[in-house]
């Protein structure tokens, strides 16, 4: 494909190298912003912002480096911001392009398509360097504060609110801008998107946080039960490639304060925790994420999807099934995915009049192929319908006889061996399913774990995992994160020599297997009623003990079985040791409460024979956990 690689860039050089007459005034036609400035002749620079922190102790105040591109104009112009920490590492998007710098110091290649697309519209667009990262002074904090003032102090800078200087050390003014700013950026970089609208500084008008944190606990936690240990300060260690002594303290002091002994939410999640301060938010948000992201779970867009509701902030929202991916990159949805972005920014940071806020507030994908559009997510009007577990093994609407129990114990134990032959009793699991499915089932939200227990111990783990038993073909998110990267490219955006807009297409990763696992759950027990303090349990005594599985958004096929299974420590998913407790299950105060969206009335669910024993043997790879 080099050939076609460079005779794309050769006709996108043809484009920009004569930029029409009156390419110096933004131009609006059809509602959308156009291509009327030279790519190839915009202007390159870069200044260092002044944060107010000295996050490495030096005695200095820390400096953001940002790399710009703007069109050649006398209009004042809006802003895109990439903030990240990936720019000299793991680098950006699906090729991992990182920055690329000229004999002058300022960038020949900004990565992704953002510059290639939006600066030729009018826009600047901004690659910044995080604070502790590539050319930015400073320690990086992991979620913390001195992640987070380094953007705003680059909004601020925008607006005429904070100093910038040149490498020379003379002052840089940005008066090229309306101050009108958006922060763009998938994983750590749509992170600090939502940082940064938190604090509610004035000129960021609208963000687009694609697979991003919106809580750290959410991200390292779920209900007390610890995913990874001194995760912090290894994310710090690795996006730092020039790490010394001091940045070395700041590490040592996240240890000290993250609390893996405990699982706890503490201050040093509450640092890290932008849902506590949404009522801040003065941008929009266009929120992308995934609900089979098991490395952003899902449940960091869900939560803050609700608390920017909540607050009246006007939001958009794409729901998708694969794993860790950009929508650049869903399958058959690149160039929506480009014109609806063109839409957004031209209405916020232009005040184009394009109707994007009239449409269907969300986009979800129902199946590999299948994209539905929506007034808002999880669907409106799903019922909630309690699934209840009885002695025999089925899973239906109607309760346990009284007295009913079913016991386990708290054991380390991958997904694989969960779901594994569930119609016989295993010490370190109960499972349930229900006959057949009747109809379609469309589960839209949140399901809720409810059981009544008691253990032997003061706490133990729990997982709680919904299950779809049925032959399909099913998008395959864990090879690839549900992607392929073909050779053959597209283009959007405009080129130079060292900078073009073209990507390589995807494809989806399609496989067909016996199960899906749909919503999984965890929770210490302890922290049933409070992240923060803990309350063990008495033995012996039975307490109803409730929790949420992560949100999930899927169709439970006719003729399928759907499942529940409840077990210990999740050896896939968190680095927890085992309680070895004994765990007794009340099977008649217990249930799972499903949220299923229907364009049908509810049909009984089936009891499900207790003779079916499903698949003996299941193949579940563990997805990548690369955080980029």
């Amino acid at each position: 494909m080099p050939q076609l690689r460079a005779a794309l860039v050769a006709l996108a050089l043809v484009a920009t190298t004569a930029p029409p007459a009156h390419a110096a005034t933004l131009t609006i036609a059809g509602d959308r912003s156009q291509p009327v400035f030279s790519y190839a002749d915009a202007i390159r620079e870069h200044v260092y912002v002044e944060a107010p922190i000295d996050s490495d102790a030096d005695g200095r105040l820390d400096r953001v480096r940002v790399d710009i591109i703007r069109p050649r104009t006398a209009d004042r112009i809006p802003v895109i911001i990439d903030e990240s920490p990936y720019y000299d590492n793991s680098g950006r998007g699906n090729e991992s392009e990182r920055k690329v710098y000229d004999a002058e110091g300022n960038l020949a290649k900004f990565p992704l398509f953002y510059d290639n697309f939006f600066v030729p519209r009018g826009y600047a667009v901004l690659n910044v360097d995080m604070l502790g990262t590539t050319r930015s002074d400073g320690c990086p904090a992991t979620g913390g504060q001195a992640d987070v003032v380094g953007g705003k102090a680059v909004i601020d800078w925008l607006n005429g609110r904070a100093p910038a200087y040149r490498a020379d050390g003379t002052p840089a003014h940005a008066t090229w801008t309306t101050g009108k700013a958006a922060m763009i950026g998938k994983s750590y970089d749509g992170t600090l998107a939502n940082a940064v609208a938190a604090t509610g500084v004035e000129g960021l008008e609208t963000i687009v946080p694609i697979s991003a944190i919106s809580s750290w606990y959410r991200y390292q936690r779920s209900g007390g039960v610890v995913y990874s240990y001194d995760y912090a300060s290894w994310l710090a260690n690795v996006v730092d490639t020039d790490p010394d002594a001091k940045c070395a303290a700041v590490r040592a002091d996240m240890d000290a304060r993250d609390g893996d002994d405990t699982g706890d939410y503490n201050p040093f999640w509450a640092e890290r925790d932008y849902e506590k301060d949404v009522a801040n938010v003065k941008a929009s948000v266009f929120v992308v994420h995934t609900v089979n992201d098991l490395n952003v779970k899902p449940d960091n867009f869900s939560a803050w999807w609700k608390a920017l509701g909540s607050r009246g902030v006007p939001r958009k929202i794409w729901v998708g099934q694969y794993q860790h991916v950009d929508p650049f990159d869903f399958e058959g949805r690149r160039g929506l995915w480009v014109d609806t972005l063109h839409q957004w920014f031209d209405h916020w940071l232009l005040g184009v009049d394009n109707g994007i806020m009239s449409k269907p507030r969300a986009d979800v994908q129902v199946g590999p192929a299948q994209w539905i559009t929506q007034r808002d997510w999880p669907a409106r009007g799903a019922m909630r319908v309690p699934l209840r577990p009885s002695a025999d093994g089925s899973l239906g609407l109607l309760p346990a006889r009284r007295g009913a129990t079913a016991a386990f114990t708290d054991v380390r134990m991958p997904e694989t061996e969960m779901v594994a032959d569930v119609g016989t009793a295993k010490p370190g699991r109960l499972a349930f399913t229900t006959g057949a499915l009747p109809l379609d089932l469309r589960l839209s939200g949140t399901p809720v774990v409810d059981l009544r227990l008691a253990l032997d111990r003061p706490t133990a783990n729990l997982t709680a995992l919904l299950v779809d038993f049925g032959d399909d073909t099913r998008l395959d998110w864990r090879r690839g994160q549900g992607i392929t990267t073909l050779a053959e490219e597209d283009c959007h955006g405009e080129s130079t020599a060292a900078d073009d807009g073209c990507y390589r297409k995807v494809a989806t990763n399609l496989a067909t297997r016996p199960l899906e696992i749909v919503a999984r759950g965890w929770l210490d027990v302890q922290n049933r009623d409070s992240l923060s303090s803990p309350s063990p349990l008495t033995p012996g005594a039975f307490t109803q003990v409730e929790w949420e599985t992560l949100p999930h958004d899927y169709v439970f096929k006719k003729g399928h079985r759907l499942a529940l299974v409840i077990a210990g420590t999740d050896s896939t998913y968190s680095g927890e040791r085992a309680t070895g407790a004994a765990v007794t299950v009340d099977l008649a105060r217990s249930k799972v409460t499903v949220p299923f969206a229907l364009s049908a009335p509810l049909a009984e669910v089936p009891t499900g024979p207790s003779t079916w024993r499903g698949p003996q043997e299941v193949e579940l790879p563990t997805p990548e956990h690369a955080f980029h």
